[in-house]
């Protein structure tokens, strides 16, 4: 066929498709997916290379990741690295063992078996992260681990790939691959050096005297050329524009390069989902259904509960951890270039790469439908589990305002009923306020502290004091952040959980403010030193001057707080001061304190 025939061919079933599948409500993911089987050479046969479409089409994957790159700092990354290697070395760690497990009934040996439950693990970059900002979910927690999950899978197929000589070849082949594998760390760093010394400097003379047109050549040219540098040494051309596109996320083309490269990046990544439905073999599902839709349904039944049960492991709320589990539980596009280097190197038979290929295809083709039944299922599930409306609060404002209610502000609140004074609580765990409200309290409202309309409503700009014991950091900060902005002249008397919540609370302005389980802690130390037969004066004394050096201590790293290196250099001198400080004093607590022979009876208070 034409090569513009076939263009035409594409653009037509995909304007056909995309928009009658948006409409209902089933994604544009499924819509190109659904063209591609329908013109294959499996469905409507008007279009028949598959291969050579896929080998073009893989460019927008390329585009997708170097866009994503760019929405990277590299602060950013650094942030990122716990859920990156955490979570998502978990997830392929655990998913590949057990899929593993699982293939070695079926006849594979144990190399083999190691292979199909790598490819098997991995999940599709291009189909979550599209499906994802297509739902406007990709900023959320979920959308964020899922993003650090498909880093850790994208990187972890380079090692991957250099493992696989050592199980279906020569060891002079191996040999020769792990040399690739040293030339690519080589070529990462030279791509590194490069992006600093060249590249700025050639973007910034191309949009300085080149014009619009030549700054966007300049703009694929980059992409292109990381791609092809990885691709050279056999790594990852996704992984080669993901690299560029993070070195160049903190300099000042990063929006216009976004700008020139998006349209490009949505017209091939269609191309992409289309080369994938085309690749799809129906004849292979017609002759062995339940083998291929058994398979397919039963490894994302599979992805889904293991990554669900890490994501809980890790901490994620129950939401969040099915949101998860449903976006990465396909089989991915990384799987189809593993298989096929498998394949080559003799580690299994072509009619086990076939059928692992299209178990693949059908759970990419399924994933889309699935994203759309757990968001309809989540959504009544969180309905008929929601919350009910914010309480209103009426009449007149009382002089205290305590937000949150838990067990740190249920004290204040008792010292203050004791004592006569009237307070408004705020809490915004309905679980909570129903709790206190069945032990009789009626002084507690449900809502949002950190919402100005009920803050509004609880007459915040007539309060005396606000008392800040919110107990989760973030919500602690977010409700101080709109008091200080909003009622400027309320006084808040803050809690803090640490450290690092003090200082984000002392950058907001907020002078009073008492760590939570430093007294206690102190009352506990102070009970130590009684009992092992310090006398209570020197006691006190020592209590007193370890408070007076933690506080000023505490100042002193508030002061260089976003310096990693001065931080564990100032605790080191604090804790060489204030060891040289219980020595110098003049009241001499630790010469007091008696000496206890080990396996002596302990003195009596």
């Amino acid at each position: 066929m034409h090569l513009l025939e076939q263009a035409a061919v594409f653009l037509l079933t995909a304007v056909l498709l995309v928009p009658l599948f948006r409409r209902l409500k089933l994604g544009a993911v499924l819509g190109y997916l659904a063209s591609g089987m329908a013109i294959g050479p499996w469905g409507l046969g008007l279009a028949g290379e598959v291969q050579a479409t896929m080998n073009f089409a893989e460019f927008g994957v390329v585009l997708l990741l170097f866009l994503i790159g760019l929405e990277l700092q590299p602060s950013r990354l650094w942030v990122l690295r716990r859920p990156v290697f955490g979570l998502g070395g978990a997830q392929v760690a655990v998913t590949t063992l057990v899929l593993l497990a699982a293939c070695l009934p079926f006849g594979l040996d144990w190399r083999a078996a190691l292979v199909v439950g790598f490819g098997l693990a991995m999940s599709s970059t291009a189909l979550v992260i599209s499906s994802l900002a297509e739902r406007g979910q990709l900023a959320e927690r979920h959308g964020r681990n899922a993003f650090a999950v498909l880093l850790f899978q994208d990187l972890s197929v380079i090692p991957m790939l250099a493992l696989l000589p050592l199980l279906g070849a020569s060891a002079a082949q191996a040999g020769g691959n792990w040399m690739a594998a040293l030339k690519g760390v080589a070529v990462i760093v030279a791509v590194i050096a490069g992006s600093r010394l060249v590249v700025r400097p050639l973007l910034k003379r191309a949009a300085n005297y080149g014009g619009r047109e030549v700054f966007t050549a300049a703009a694929l040219l980059l992409v292109v050329g990381a791609a092809l540098i990885m691709e050279k040494i056999g790594l990852s051309a996704s992984l080669g524009a993901f690299l560029a596109g993070v070195l160049l996320a903190d300099s000042e083309f990063r929006h216009e390069l976004e700008a020139d490269i998006e349209p490009f990046k949505g017209l091939l990544l269609g191309l992409f989902f289309i080369a994938v439905g085309m690749s799809a073999n129906l004849d292979l599902a017609w002759q062995q259904p339940l083998a291929v839709f058994g398979l397919a349904l039963g490894l994302m039944a599979v992805k889904f509960a293991l990554v669900y049960a890490i994501a809980r492991a890790g901490g994620s709320p129950n939401e969040t951890a099915q949101r998860l589990a449903a976006a990465l539980a396909q089989g991915g596009e990384f799987a189809f270039v593993l298989f096929a280097a498998a394949l080559g190197l003799g580690v299994f038979a072509a009619t086990t790469a076939q059928l692992l290929v299209m178990v693949v295809t059908l759970s990419m083709l399924l994933a889309p439908l699935l994203f759309t039944l757990h968001e309809r299922l989540l959504e009544r599930w969180l309905a008929r589990n929601a919350a009910p409306e914010y309480d209103s609060i009426d009449g007149p404002g009382n002089p205290v305002i305590i937000a949150g209610y838990g067990r740190f502000g249920q004290i204040i609140s008792r010292v203050l009923l004791m004592c006569g004074l009237p307070f408004t609580a705020l809490e915004v765990n309905y679980q909570q306020v129903d709790f206190v409200r069945r032990f009789g309290s009626n002084k507690v409202y449900y809502g949002d502290a950190s919402r100005l309309e009920l803050l509004e409503a609880a007459k915040a700009g007539e309060a005396r004091l606000f008392i800040l014991a919110i107990d989760d950091v973030e919500a602690s900060v977010k409700t101080a952040e709109v008091v200080r902005r909003h009622f400027p002249d309320l006084p808040i008397l803050a809690r803090a959980r640490n450290r690092v919540h003090y200082y984000r609370l002392r950058d907001l302005g907020i002078k009073v403010i008492h760590r939570e389980t430093f007294p206690a802690s102190l009352d506990v130390a102070r009970q130590a030193l009684l009992r092992l037969g310090m006398r209570a004066a020197a006691t006190e004394h020592a209590i007193a001057l370890f408070r007076q050096h933690d506080e000023a201590q505490l100042d002193a790293q508030y002061a260089v707080k976003h310096d990693e290196a001065k931080l564990i250099q100032t605790a080191k001198q604090a804790a060489e001061q204030l060891r040289e400080l219980f020595e110098a004093d003049s009241v001499g607590p630790i010469a007091e304190f008696p000496r206890v022979a080990a396996g002596s009876a302990q003195p009596k208070t």
